[in-house]
């Protein structure tokens, strides 16, 4: 494959900014009172690495032009584990991340986040609006269903007395979308249809985060397949009054896949952080509970670790594609637990490779609910390697918007950061820091 190169694009104007249909500008800026507060933050505030940063929105060109995949799509999403794509970093694919990746923005931006708000932990928009509304435009996707995650975590008696944003127990989560319009169905290659989960936003939401260990899989057929309790728990638990967050993607992907299912499709789900968990469990299962479900593609921002190797091995068995975009000075990427053996090669044996010890404590070891296993294949970057971050620092490190503008600029492992990740930065006002 032909080596991408750094590129310098023509001059932009603000005049020349002209969208069209498919075509969207974006970029993402932090003000300096929240640049300040970010500078602040200690290490061992670890609650504000899974929140959300608020930030302002202004337009420039920050996704690069969307270009016809016709039948390489499946090579796009996966098919072959994105093999001599990622290094270097091939466009198209450069443009099918970021154009997921403003999915999970819209649904941060449509969260209202407000602890005072009447509607808070809901979402702000409607269906029929909320990709306008959220500054994604005439994507051809068209939201079909709100998704909500319950807490399964039991609250002592005293919350009851506690400030009602605290014992928030189901919240809105993100949304599924499909591809609507002609000329993007035909653009893609096939009908897609996106399921899009934003990170940690309220208190329950923070303490299923931290029950990290390991858990069973319900149904599991012996293998040993485990995922992390509190994941589990935001993406199963239900109550009378609001199903589940597993209840609610069943039933629309079985909806969905009844009526389109003469035609290519593909399912596409992608979060940041906490969603990114969800993402990875609400694939396995829809591949696990539905018959001749097409490819389902996994495309996570800054996600923590999920599961086992049994549960890495049901993924890949299964055929589902997992790629994540990792930030290698993202605390994040590196809990709950810890990793036995990083080999695959190794690890399809089934051994867990640890120097010097014996096999009988090895075993001990992988038993343990804290072993974890890196999923799917990977796409690292770092911080460190732009020119243009002002602030690197563990919130920033960890933000939707440092990843995308990583994604953005990122040539290849031995290559500097491409041009137009300058052009993008530069042609924000300077009293604003950009990442």
């Amino acid at each position: 494959m032909k080596a991408v190169g750094p590129c310098t694009p023509p001059s932009v104007t603000a005049s020349t900014l002209t969208p069209t249909k498919h075509t969207t500008f974006r970029c993402c800026t932090l003000t300096q009172p929240v640049k300040k507060s970010i500078e602040n933050q200690s290490m061992n505030n670890l609650e504000r690495l899974l929140d959300p940063i608020e930030y302002k929105s202004n337009t420039c060109c920050f996704t690069p032009r969307a270009v016809r995949l016709g039948k390489r799509w499946q090579e796009y999403q996966g098919i072959q584990n994105w093999d001599g794509l990622l290094d270097p970093l091939d466009d198209n694919l450069r443009g099918e991340i970021l154009r997921y990746g403003e999915f999970v923005e819209a649904a941060y931006k449509s969260f209202d986040f407000e602890p005072s708000s009447p509607t808070y932990a809901k979402c702000r928009f409607p269906k029929n609006t909320l990709l306008d509304r959220s500054g994604l435009p005439q994507t051809g996707y068209r939201v079909t269903k709100h998704l909500r995650a319950t807490s399964g975590v039991n609250l002592p008696r005293w919350v009851e007395m506690a400030p009602t944003w605290m014992s928030i127990q189901s919240s809105w989560i993100g949304y599924v979308a499909v591809c609507q319009d002609k000329e993007e169905i035909s653009r893609l290659g096939r009908r897609d249809v996106v399921i899009a989960f934003r990170g940690t936003a309220t208190c329950l939401e923070w303490l299923e985060n931290l029950r990290a260990t390991l858990t069973r899989l319900p149904g599991e057929d012996g293998s040993g397949a485990m995922v992390e309790r509190g994941f589990l728990s935001l993406y199963t638990s239900g109550t009378a009054m609001a199903p589940s967050l597993q209840e609610m993607v069943r039933e629309e992907i079985n909806r969905l896949l009844q009526i389109y299912r003469d035609e290519p499709i593909s399912l596409t789900l992608t979060g940041h952080s906490l969603g990114a968990a969800l993402a990875t469990l609400a694939a396995y299962d829809i591949k696990t509970n539905f018959k001749g479900v097409p490819m389902v593609t996994v495309i996570s921002f800054g996600g923590p670790r999920v599961g086992n190797r049994s549960f890495r091995r049901h993924l890949e068995k299964q055929g589902t594609k997992v790629l994540r975009i990792v930030n290698s000075d993202d605390l994040i990427t590196k809990v709950p637990g810890f990793v036995i053996d990083e080999d695959d090669d190794m690890s399809k044996k089934g051994d867990v490779q640890m120097a010097g010890l014996p096999s009988w404590i090895q075993k001990r070891v992988e038993d343990t609910q804290w072993a974890y296993a890196e999923i799917g294949r990977e796409l690292r970057l770092s911080s460190k390697d732009s020119p243009y971050l002002n602030n690197v620092n563990v919130a920033t490190c960890h933000e939707l918007k440092t990843y995308l503008h990583l994604v953005n600029g990122f040539v290849s492992s031995t290559c500097p950061f491409r041009a137009t990740a300058r052009k993008v930065l530069s042609n924000q006002p300077r009293e604003k820091v950009q990442i």
